[in-house]
């Protein structure tokens, strides 16, 4: 054998050894919330421009549908997941060991990562249930969400700053985000709640599948909420969006963020940042709620815990921080 084959080789070799394709593969799990939800499109939105560069840093990433924000929350504290979409008070009430993570106390490895769409708190009701306003819904039939998800939790945040509590329904039922359109539109129940980003497809499939309409949330309680908390602001539900609904639906809301632990490693975080930010148009095509997105916003808005250090770094080599 020749010297220079020899050389050759150990080269060849060498640039394996080093190659990407030679570390373990990386599984990275994102957890989001129902399959006619948006969180459920921004983990798969984000797993599908991670996955694209597979071959660059060997993470594969999946994005399962989950019980939504405060689940996602506890599964990372508990490290059942890597990451998850959630409303920026309960990312808040998290890191901070307030409201319903009060017993468990704070989670002081959670990271922000960076936030996402404004998600305001919807109503939305069948247009022969008698409800125009929020104050309208007592002793009517009413999905509160299911115990784990955001809606559920800013429901239950309106309804004790009113001093209601689940008996001032005649019904207050507990469906998943995605059964509940159905369930108004099969008058099983007179109205339904969805913090989410708008369009939505399941707002959507309520407004046009029988006569239903958004309903306005102000007032005296939802201003002092407004106030009391900088993780709420107003918000509104542009007109002619829905079926039913012409002008502009006042209410208020949270925004979705994205965030993950300080226990996943920083080069894991950076590429997953990478893998958005590096691709930005392509991911603000990915749903409408996406649209106005501005990294500058993204990475300041609504994020109460620590910024990941693995995002830092890349927002910084961006020269964004």
């Amino acid at each position: 054998m020749s010297k220079y084959r020899t050389i050759k080789g150990l080269a060849l070799v060498a640039s394996l050894a080093f190659s990407p394709a030679a570390f373990a593969e990386t599984f990275v799990t994102v957890g989001t919330g129902g399959q006619t939800g948006v969180y459920f499109v921004v983990g798969q939105s984000i797993c599908k421009l991670v996955n694209r560069g597979q071959s660059k840093h060997n993470i594969k990433c999946t994005a399962p549908s989950t019980g939504g924000s405060v689940a996602n929350l506890n599964a990372i504290k508990a490290g059942d997941m890597d990451m998850g979409v959630a409303q920026s008070d309960w990312q808040y009430h998290a890191y901070n060991g307030t409201s319903k993570f009060e017993e468990q106390g704070a989670n002081k490895d959670l990271r922000a990562v960076f936030s996402v769409h404004p998600e305001p708190f919807t109503v939305v009701a069948r247009s022969d249930s008698g409800v125009a306003t929020f104050d309208d819904l007592k002793g009517k039939r009413v999905n509160i969400g299911n115990p784990g998800s955001g809606q559920r939790g800013t429901m239950e945040v309106l309804m004790n700053a009113k001093g209601w509590s689940n008996g001032d329904f005649a019904l207050a039922s507990e469906l998943k985000s995605a059964e509940q359109s159905q369930a108004l539109c099969d008058n099983k129940v007179d109205a339904i709640v969805f913090t989410v980003g708008h369009p939505n497809g399941s707002i959507k499939e309520a407004t046009t599948s029988c006569d239903a309409k958004v309903i306005p949330v102000t007032g005296a309680e939802v201003d002092k909420l407004i106030g009391d908390n900088a993780y709420y602001a107003a918000a509104t539900i542009p007109g002619g969006m829905y079926n039913g609904t012409d002008a502009d639906t006042q209410t208020f809301g949270v925004g979705a963020t994205f965030v993950s632990s300080n226990k996943v490693d920083e080069e894991t975080i950076y590429q997953i940042v990478k893998a958005v930010f590096d691709n930005f148009d392509r991911f603000k095509g990915l749903h409408p709620a996406f649209a106005n997105l501005k990294p500058e916003n993204m990475i300041t808005n609504n994020l109460s815990a620590p910024l990941h250090d693995g995002a830092a770094r890349y927002y910084k080599e961006k020269g964004w921080m």
